[in-house]
């Protein structure tokens, strides 16, 4: 069954001066401020285009890489993944870099970094990012 997840954003202003809100209307789990100096400089409390992707990147890599290696029979006891996400004023999102570092009893790090891989390629975030370039840093603990 298809899922549909939303969210929107009031915003105010000019892009320079202005600012917004992010609203996340399925989950419920409330607003986010959101303006330019929170994208282009320093976050000072405030979310972003980059921080939402990084968050969605992270969780559904997790996902994809706990389904993959579970399926080769060596479920793990846990993934810790972060993602940076590289925003360049002018230019755009320059680069997505996944770290993943994971507990998993039984496999060696050659199967662990091919089963990165492999979620890398095909966790669903990722493929709707396939225009940007992304990286991997995976090891086991």
């Amino acid at each position: 069954m298809a899922t549909t997840r939303s969210a929107h954003t009031v915003w105010e202003g000019s892009l320079t001066e202005g600012s917004g809100v992010v609203t996340f209307d399925s989950s419920g789990i409330g607003e986010q401020s959101v303006s330019w100096p929170s994208r282009a400089e320093q976050a000072n409390g405030k979310t972003s285009p980059e921080e939402l992707i990084a968050a969605a990147h992270s969780s559904c890599f997790s996902m994809a890489l706990s389904h993959g290696l579970t399926g080769a029979g060596t479920p793990p006891a846990k993934l810790t993944t972060s993602a940076d996400v590289t925003f360049q004023p002018g230019t755009g999102i320059t680069g997505i870099h996944l770290t993943v570092e994971g507990d998993v009893p039984g496999i060696d790090e050659e199967a662990f970094t091919a089963a990165a891989e492999d979620a890398k390629k095909n966790c669903p975030v990722s493929q709707a990012l396939a225009g940007t370039t992304i990286t991997l840093t995976a090891k086991l603990a």
